[in-house]
């Protein structure tokens, strides 16, 4: 699945095909507020390349906040903030055994110098995150 949309002002990154299921609440809060966004699918782990190549693209195509969604050892956040300057909104999934705990203390655990917003993990964090990109987009015009 790879949901391009032209002039996306939010880029939603998904770390697999499995993690589309989680998507439902964030992409309406986005569709509620006339926010146009895309969503991809890529891995910091399984396609680091094609993940860079994303994160430098960004800003070019026009992206103004990004979101990741993964879950288990949860690295696309992070590598996303790496590639860019932009606000990256980190959604832990409760995907793993852990239930995404693993994967909540792997975003909000960031080294200094690579900020993520991280939000609470599942649906209601992929809700919020897509709050979140409106408040930014609201108040950085």
């Amino acid at each position: 699945m790879s949901d391009k949309k032209s002039n996306p002002l939010v880029s939603i990154a998904i770390g697999s095909q499995s993690d589309e299921s989680w998507l439902e609440d964030c992409k309406k809060v986005l569709d509620e507020n006339n926010i146009v966004y895309e969503v991809i699918i890529t891995s910091a782990h399984r396609t680091p390349d094609k993940t860079r190549e994303y994160a430098l693209g960004l800003k070019e195509r026009g992206v103004k906040v990004a979101i990741a969604m993964c879950g288990y050892a949860c690295a696309l956040p992070g590598f996303i903030a790496s590639y860019t300057d932009m606000p990256v909104i980190g959604v832990p999934l409760p995907t793993s055994p852990l239930h995404g705990v693993d994967s909540l203390l792997s975003i909000a655990e960031m080294p200094g110098g690579v900020p993520v917003a991280t939000m609470g993990i599942g649906k209601s964090g992929a809700k919020n995150a897509a709050i979140f990109a409106c408040k930014i987009l609201k108040y950085s015009k």
